[in-house]
């Protein structure tokens, strides 16, 4: 046996031998760390059969940044063509009303065009002489076209709110015929709805954190969340009309108030 280890190709022999002890050596370090590390692992994941559920409320307010309405031109003529031209040179007289109070082509947009047959229901004369039966006989009323009514209504997002009153008179003696829902919401409503849930998410945390001494228990993990922000932003419609104010109107006091922004959520926690 110590003949193998003399010489050159002995030399090789230990050295290689000593490698592999190496190599195993350091292969089963490796699945030792392994396994230790893994033992944090153990059980997570088991469904938690311990738990609470807590529900959390939040509320935000905030002046409004954006006020938007509608405004609807209207025509009735004998022909679509005639109908067509009149509420196209109202609905451009408003635009350009409104461009020329500061308005940007972007928060002017057309939400609905649509084209109407305008009908009459004549009566026909009842004959005086009855039916061979003793029955009088009137004929139906009959259908008549009388023209074509077209509407277009526009869409108007004002972004300083101090100018919506003014706009709204604007629009009236412009050739507006119908004035709807002024409404006051945010441009980004991403900030204001993270507000909500915050305070809602520590709402929730307080009550977990109080119910869970009142029962004796410790908080352990959070094992589900659930968010429910449906309610969103409550925005009141604040103006609303059916017919347009006219030329001498005086333009309506407008306040944007606050807008309140909720959002709530549901946290369950483990507890042992």
């Amino acid at each position: 046996m110590e003949t193998l280890f003399e010489g050159r190709m002995g030399s090789w022999l230990r050295k290689g031998i000593l490698a592999v002890v190496f190599l195993f050596a350091l292969f089963l370090l490796v699945e030792a760390v392994g396994a230790y590390m893994g033992l944090r692992y153990i059980g997570a994941g088991v469904a938690a059969t311990n738990t609470i559920a807590v529900s959390g409320h939040g509320e935000f307010l905030a002046v409004p940044d954006i006020a938007t309405f509608t405004f609807s031109v209207v025509s009735d003529k004998s022909t679509v063509a005639a109908a067509q031209s009149d509420a196209t040179a109202k609905a451009n007289a408003v635009t350009a009303y409104l461009k020329g109070a500061g308005m940007d082509d972007k928060d002017i947009q057309t939400s609905d065009y649509s084209i109407n047959p305008q009908y009459s229901y004549q009566n026909a004369v009842c004959p005086q002489i009855g039916t061979t039966d003793g029955t009088s006989y009137c004929p139906p009323s009959k259908q008549v076209l009388t023209g074509y009514e077209v509407r277009q209504t526009t869409t108007v997002k004002v972004r300083d709110t101090t100018k919506a009153g003014d706009l709204l008179a604007g629009v009236g003696s412009k050739g507006a015929t119908e004035l709807s829902g002024l409404s006051f919401t945010f441009d980004d409503p991403t900030g204001p709805q993270q507000q909500a849930r915050d305070k809602a998410i520590a709402d929730a945390k307080q009550k977990a954190q109080v119910l869970a001494d009142q029962l004796g228990v410790s908080l352990v993990r959070i094992v589900s969340f659930n968010e429910n922000s449906g309610g969103g932003v409550v925005s009141p419609m604040v103006y609303g009309v059916g017919a347009a104010m006219d030329s001498k109107a005086a333009a309506p006091t407008i306040s944007a108030g606050q807008n309140k922004t909720t959002d709530d959520v549901t946290i369950t926690y483990e507890i042992r």
